[in-house]
């Protein structure tokens, strides 16, 4: 199986453009970077792709065991750029999915130049000194309630994660992206996303980064994002006036100029 089918991978906009690379977090799939893509699409070619058991990624790609750690994924990337032949791609991650490219630009040095972290988190849970806004107790919790009742997890999920009352429309969009993940394939990567810790991993990257969080985020609070920061040296952050985990959803036009500047910057 090639990664194209695997991950079902598209590729739109500027055919001559720089190569920007864009990756779903858990709960998602590349629907939801469409007003982002629709934006970028004019000066940049975007490489859009649905991780091994989200989206319409081939079922029969999916290995329980294979994709436990976050390092299946990043070989999975790894494996497309090579597929495509690609390189000095801006790889932009949201959510678990910038630590599955922290990995992946070390895997991978020579097909990647650039860096972009969306609302990341290196690690959920609490530890020491380090707050990542949640205690081992809350993600029991929040793992046995998504595996007693799926659907009623992703409704309950949704206002917190997207954080747009306002707006129920994008509550949805969220929601059936969910909803289009086997659950079994949700169990694990919700333990693959809760339970990682890639706080080690930070200090191996060595490629021009951004990191971009939101002010009022309860999955990732900005605490999280200034401790990414400190910890990959000469990164640059920035705090969108925005609230959820999904600025790529809620603030896209925000979201798209963060990342075609950065893109573009020497």
């Amino acid at each position: 199986m090639n990664a194209r089918t695997r991950n079902n991978v598209r590729v739109v906009g500027a055919a001559d453009g720089p190569v920007v690379m864009l990756a779903h977090g858990f709960g998602c799939d590349q629907t939801l970077w469409r007003s982002v893509t629709d934006i970028l699409a004019a000066h940049f070619c975007v490489v859009l792709f649905d991780h091994v058991g989200s989206g319409a990624s081939d079922p029969a790609a999916w290995d329980a065991e294979k994709y436990v750690p976050l390092d299946a994924y990043a070989q999975d990337i790894v494996e497309i750029v090579e597929e495509l032949d690609l390189r000095n791609v801006t790889f932009v991650g949201h959510s678990v999915a910038s630590m599955m490219g922290v990995l992946a630009v070390q895997a991978a040095p020579e097909r990647f130049s650039k860096l972009f972290l969306l609302t990341p988190s290196p690690r959920y849970i609490d530890d020491g000194d380090y707050r990542g806004g949640f205690s081992r107790e809350d993600i029991d919790e929040l793992l046995e309630s998504l595996d007693s009742n799926y659907l009623g997890w992703s409704a309950a999920m949704a206002p917190i994660v997207v954080n747009a009352p306002d707006r129920p429309d994008l509550e949805n969009m969220w929601t059936a992206s969910f909803c289009r993940t086997d659950p079994a394939c949700a169990r694990v990567f919700a333990r693959t996303t809760f339970l990682s810790d890639n706080r080690a991993d930070l200090a191996g990257v060595n490629l021009p980064t951004m990191i971009v969080d939101c002010a009022r985020d309860s999955l990732a609070p900005t605490q999280v994002g200034r401790y990414v920061h400190e910890h990959i040296a000469g990164s640059t952050l920035k705090t969108l006036d925005a609230s959820g985990h999904c600025p790529h959803v809620t603030e896209p036009e925000q979201a798209a100029e963060a990342i075609a500047t950065f893109v573009r910057s020497s």
